[in-house]
């Protein structure tokens, strides 16, 4: 039975893994290339994967598949599919339903060698997407075979050039190595026994990080925007309406008026005082009223 996940540092106390068998780079179309696919037809699970020369600049240009690996028990061979190819003879193995093509992402990588030839996608297994059926949640290819065969897988040549004009040998190890050690980990599954991880096991809930408290919100100072004459009148007889409503009703109540005092007795010297005689008007007499006084 396996770990669900494994740890970093469980996994560099184990011991480290590498191909123990010979690795053949394959640069052109001849005699070697012939041998490596008579051999590669003969098993019947291969270990598969390709390696592509990293991107290190944002504006850099894509860099198409430069590697290509398939390894048997004790051989491996590298297939330099950016001078070489696809030649249909190699599209023929890889797509071969009858040859089981064991990776991690193989589709990502299958889509890659389809840039240089169309061919089906047949034939392939998948270690990311089987792995949980034997209870196992990590998908990268040093977990797993940490998880799986308990060794340690040299990832140092991850990011190296591909393109090179000659493969080193620490390159030519770690690109066997990957290819095989996923046609190792597949096998040992099938000899082992199945527990299937739950629903909650494959997809934890994840930890909710802290919240910050929300920052202040600035205060934006009110822009004044200049009022108009006819705003500047209403503003100032709405401010006199308050004045005067406020003063009436904090007036205190208007005080009696004192009675007047005993009129004097008046000054026969004095003169009087004219009195004011209203003018009347009279109404005009109807023309036949006055017609009459005129001829009596």
């Amino acid at each position: 039975m396996f770990k669900i996940s494994i740890q970093s540092d469980e996994i560099e106390k184990m011991p480290l893994g590498a191909f123990p068998g010979k690795i053949q780079v394959i640069d052109k179309i001849g005699f070697d290339f012939l041998k490596a696919v008579t051999y590669l037809r003969t098993q019947r699970v291969l270990g598969f994967d390709t390696e592509t020369r990293p991107v290190f600049s944002p504006g850099q240009r894509h860099n198409h598949v430069a590697l290509l690996q398939l390894s048997g028990p004790r051989r491996a061979y590298l297939f330099r599919v950016g001078l070489i190819g696809m030649p249909s003879v190699l599209c023929k193995l890889i797509s071969n339903p009858r040859i089981l093509k064991v990776g991690a992402a193989v589709h990502d990588d299958v889509r890659g060698l389809q840039y240089y030839q169309k061919f089906p996608e047949k034939g392939f297994v998948d270690l990311q997407k089987i792995a949980f059926e034997w209870g196992i949640r990590d998908k990268s290819v040093k977990k797993l075979a940490a998880n799986i065969l308990g060794v340690k897988i040299s990832k140092s040549q991850q990011l190296s050039n591909w393109e090179a004009d000659a493969l080193s040998p620490a390159q030519q190890l770690y690109a066997a190595t990957d290819a095989w050690v996923c046609r190792e980990m597949y096998l040992k599954l099938l000899r082992s026994e199945k527990h299937p991880l739950t629903p909650e096991e494959l997809n934890p809930p994840q930890p909710q990080p802290e919240q910050a408290p929300p920052a202040p919100k600035a205060v934006v100072p009110e822009q004044t925007v200049p009022l108009t004459p006819s705003q500047k009148r209403r503003r100032r007889r709405k401010r006199a309406k308050a004045a005067a409503a406020a003063a009436a009703s904090g007036a205190k109540a208007p005080a009696a008026k004192p009675a007047p005092a005993s009129a004097a007795p008046a000054d026969p010297a004095a003169p009087k005082p004219k009195p004011k005689h209203r003018r009347r008007h009279r109404k005009p007499k109807p023309p036949q009223a006055a017609q009459q006084n005129d001829n009596g």
